[in-house]
């Protein structure tokens, strides 16, 4: 599933395209994704400039004139082509679920082949009360997070610092890959209680989280399966991965001489080394 990064990057080049353009003609060519679409979908989409494209956690928020706010997320396999040129007589792909035509030419396919994805419309004014958004924890790229904040977030709670991660409720848009990879930078063992990651090691974790996501998205994300940009490029942080998908590798931080190892916790990989990860 796309993280924060993978995300981000969807948005800006989102954001790049169509700000200022307007929908001239949507297009549903199914009644649901995940979710079914809302009564009105289409016609509330048309003719609404895009004033502002944003992400929150792994959720792109499209805001439109008028007050409406489309809620997108990629699920599974999701993912969005931009076409500046459209060739008209070019067929649509089976999983090409939903066809945005733009004033000045665009058209922008939403391509999902497990349609775990969604789009859902909300109101600006109710947003952050959304089911979907409503207790989403902090973003860890903002001015607010913090080693104090993330050790707030963390008090009280006995399950494992990996599987804490996870928690939207505890920080946005970290998911297996970043937080295997963040743990690791900061010397954390994934099976560490939670509320034991406090004082320095919260700093350093909150560090790190913030760290390995912004060397993500200068990289365009990590292309693992289904995930690329919306020009169709793959991302390539996965090149820089030190400790996700590394099994038997040698632990490349400096001075250890330990193996990474993967194990399970809550049904998802967990890839770290025992030898420097305390």
């Amino acid at each position: 599933m796309p993280e924060l990064p993978e995300v981000e990057t969807v948005c800006r080049g989102l954001e790049q395209a169509l700000i200022g353009d307007q929908f001239t003609t949507v297009t549903l060519r199914r009644e649901n994704l995940r979710f079914p679409f809302a009564d009105g979908f289409a016609e509330t989409l048309t003719g609404r400039r895009i004033e502002a494209i944003r992400r929150r956690a792994k959720y792109i928020l499209m805001s439109l004139e008028g007050g409406d706010v489309m809620i997108g997320h990629l699920g599974m396999s999701g993912s969005f082509r931009i076409e500046p040129d459209p060739d008209p007589m070019r067929p649509f792909d089976k999983h090409d679920h939903v066809i945005f035509e733009t004033a000045r030419g665009l058209r922008v396919r939403y391509h999902d082949p497990r349609r775990f994805g969604f789009m859902l419309l909300t109101r600006a004014e109710v947003l952050d009360s959304h089911p979907q958004l409503a207790g989403i924890g902090p973003e860890p790229l903002g001015n607010e997070f913090n080693g104090p904040v993330l050790a707030e977030r963390l008090a009280g709670r006995k399950t494992p610092i990996k599987i804490a991660l996870l928690d939207q409720r505890v920080v946005a848009g970290v998911g297996n890959i970043y937080a295997c990879e963040a743990l690791h930078r900061s010397g954390i063992s994934p099976k560490r209680q939670a509320a034991n990651v406090k004082g320095r090691r919260a700093d350093l974790l909150a560090a790190a989280i913030r760290t390995v996501l912004e060397e993500a998205i200068a990289s365009g994300g990590s292309t693992l399966r289904n995930y690329s940009h919306t020009d169709g490029e793959l991302g390539y942080f996965q090149h820089r991965f030190l400790a996700y998908d590394k099994e038997n590798a040698p632990c490349p931080t400096v001075g250890c001489t330990g193996i990474i190892r993967r194990i399970t916790q809550s049904g998802r990989s967990t890839f770290y080394c025992p030898k420097c990860q305390r």
